[in-house]
């Protein structure tokens, strides 16, 4: 077997490991990177890219479909599944092949193809072929998806995002299980490209929401475009000999048959350490089995190991990823000189038709005695009236003592862009005074931003103002 003394290993070659490893190099050249499966990261290959082509075609289709609403009549929508999927394919591999030619850049010593485990502290077992001795170690292993026991039965019946985008073309019909992220992009786009969608979800989230305001249109919303049930009652699933059938109680409490090709399941995804065997380790674990770490340092208690991405399952999306490889790298290159960094503020958003963001803290880690929410509903919005598009809500949450802006979630139109904008505010730390002073051009959904900061504000000044005579109240 042979053997390589490193003064870091790198276990992971997707967003965050890549970086991990480019940022490590720069301190010392005895760095080796470790990937047991194919190269490409979950984002190229079965994550945010390819999930965003199929997301195109439905845009493309729906617009056709929406254009008599503008007077622009049309000869109706002919939907070519098989070209859609080949489209998704091929561009999905253009990415890939761009990191894949990235990873082929690292020199060939610097790099070991086999899965990784820990024999102790410092040594790692490689493909069982090679051994490894690190002075540090970064773990970036990623995520893969959860399925649940009572969905296993299906056999090939059964897909998760990572399959969808090999197929060779579009199902007649299909039921999704997980209303999140995945489920809500997936779900949409397949029922715009003709695909008959029912989804089901349980305990009644949807998508990354917490606002109980924004989960009620939420789904409204979605439930008017494909059945939807965020907290199902399903009695049993099982394989037929064309696909699956679902028995479930439906909304208006009667027992209902469904018929599909396929059943997706976006039941959420786990960190990839089950093959790492840390039990051979010391190092300190949750009740997952992740080892436990310091967010502004990705250092596992006081050791040398770092973890970084998905596998860490601390924010799980592509731009955290890429940080945390850029910190652990630095911090595992630099050893033991350890240093810590702010992490940027919370932004995530749900590529659907409204668009969902959600910006710093949630509705759900907000004390609602200590802030006031200011809002806006899309429904008479200017824009996006002119486009059709005037459907969804905007919360911002504000503090009370400071005025300074806490936190947002958004489903409307757009909500991309004006996720981003508050985004740089949250880390900017602006209070809503000063948000309001920014320039917002006339006609721009922006402008549906202003009215929820100026309700905002509204709130805090009313407030404030009771407070003031309270004061000369209790004075006089």
């Amino acid at each position: 077997m042979k053997h390589l003394e490193v003064d870091v290993a790198v276990i992971g070659a997707g967003s965050a490991g890549l970086r991990a490893f480019r940022k490590a190099s720069e301190w010392t050249d005895k760095v080796v990177l470790i990937e047991g499966g194919p190269h490409g990261t979950t984002c190229a290959r079965v994550g945010c890219m390819p999930s965003k082509l199929l997301i195109a075609a439905a845009e493309s289709a729906h617009a056709v479909q929406q254009a008599p609403k503008f007077g622009v009549e049309t000869d109706g929508v002919r939907i070519d599944g098989v070209a859609v999927m080949r489209r998704v394919r091929s561009e999905r591999d253009r990415f890939v092949s761009f990191v894949v030619g990235g990873v082929e850049e690292i020199p060939a010593a610097k790099r070991l193809s086999g899965y990784a485990k820990f024999v102790d502290d410092h040594r790692l077992e490689v493909g069982g072929h090679t051994t490894v001795t690190a002075d540090r170690v970064v773990i970036a292993t990623g995520s893969t998806p959860v399925i649940p026991p009572f969905l296993q039965v299906l056999g090939d019946r059964l897909v998760v995002n990572d399959d969808v985008f090999d197929w060779q073309d579009l199902p007649r019909s299909v039921a999704v299980f997980g209303p999140g992220i995945i489920g809500l992009e997936l779900g949409q786009a397949l029922k715009r490209l003709g695909v008959d969608v029912i989804m089901f979800g349980r305990g009644g989230p949807v998508g990354p929401l917490t606002d109980p305001e924004l989960l009620a249109v939420a789904a409204d919303i979605f439930g008017n475009e494909y059945y939807l049930d965020a907290d199902a009652d399903v009695e049993r699933v099982e394989r037929t000999a064309n696909g699956v059938r679902i028995k479930y109680v439906g909304h208006d409490g009667v027992v209902t048959s469904k018929d599909v090709d396929y059943v997706i399941a976006a039941t959420g995804r786990q960190p990839n350490v089950s093959g790492l065997e840390l039990n051979n380790t010391s190092l300190p674990l949750d009740a997952a089995g992740v080892p436990d770490f310091d967010p502004a340092t990705l250092r596992v208690a006081e050791t040398h190991v770092f973890i970084a991405g998905d596998v860490s399952n601390f924010r799980p999306v592509l731009h955290e990823a890429a940080d945390e490889g850029t910190l652990a790298g630095i911090n595992a290159g630099r050893f033991p000189d350890v240093q810590s960094r702010k992490r940027s503020s919370p932004l995530s958003i749900v590529f659907t038709d409204p668009q969902i963001a959600m910006v710093g803290t949630r509705y759900a880690d907000i004390r609602p005695t200590k802030v006031v929410v200011g809002e806006v509903s899309f429904a008479d919005q200017g824009r996006s009236r002119v486009m059709l598009k005037n459907e969804g809500l905007l919360r911002i949450y504000a503090d009370i003592a400071s005025g300074r802006f806490l936190g947002a979630e958004m489903l409307g139109p757009r909500a991309e862009h004006i996720g981003h904008l508050l985004a740089w505010s949250h880390q900017a730390g602006m209070t809503i005074a000063q948000m309001l002073k920014m320039p917002f051009y006339h006609p721009v959904i922006e402008e549906g931003l202003r009215t929820a900061l100026r309700d905002a504000q509204a709130k805090l000044d009313n407030l404030r103002h009771q407070a003031d005579v309270s004061v000369e109240i209790s004075v006089a």
